[in-house]
């Protein structure tokens, strides 16, 4: 159809129109062609979406983490909670880690990366992180893991960790 509107409607025959020698034929619509390509597209969406869903749901739930660490952003801090950590008599251990400032700042510590208190992980274990926001919006981000996590007030979100080496890891707020 494309190919015929090109070769039709193009400059030279423009001209001819105006002097009666063509004609296009007043064609204003097709039901069964409208019907058809609305449908098939629709189709093809379909047959990409479910396949699409499934592996969505799966990529996004650990069905039986060791660890479960919520993390609540504030606007300046962030709060960490550790849930189920350990068995016996502490059960959770929560604490809050601020950004150091320059001047309390180790040798060779990073700048706008070093905290006062640092979330440790254990290495080779499923871990669910749970982060969620009390005032402002904010992004819980480890870009070593390829891990960003959008904190909105009044809701949970989830992100799956599996920690393979050890080392320092470096966490940023977007």
């Amino acid at each position: 159809m494309l190919g015929s509107i090109i070769f039709y409607f193009n400059e030279k025959t423009v001209h001819g129109w105006y002097k009666g020698e063509y004609k296009p034929s007043r064609v204003y619509h097709n039901a069964p062609l409208e019907i058809i390509w609305t449908i098939i597209p629709t189709l093809i969406l379909v047959v990409i979406a479910i396949p699409s869903f499934v592996l969505l749901y799966s990529l996004d739930e650990i069905y039986d983490p060791k660890l479960t660490i919520k993390a609540i952003g504030k606007q300046w801090y962030w709060t960490y909670e550790y849930r189920n950590f350990f068995d016996g008599a502490l059960r959770n251990l929560v604490f809050d880690s601020y950004m150091l400032a320059e001047e309390d700042l180790p040798v060779g510590g990073h700048r706008l990366l070093e905290v006062d208190n640092r979330i440790y992980v254990p290495r080779l274990t499923s871990i669910r992180m749970i982060i969620t926001i009390a005032d402002v919006l904010h992004s819980w981000i480890v870009p070593s893991f390829g891990v960003k996590v959008d904190a909105c007030p009044g809701r949970l979100n989830q992100a799956s960790l599996y920690v393979k080496r050890s080392g320092v890891f470096y966490g940023q707020c977007s």
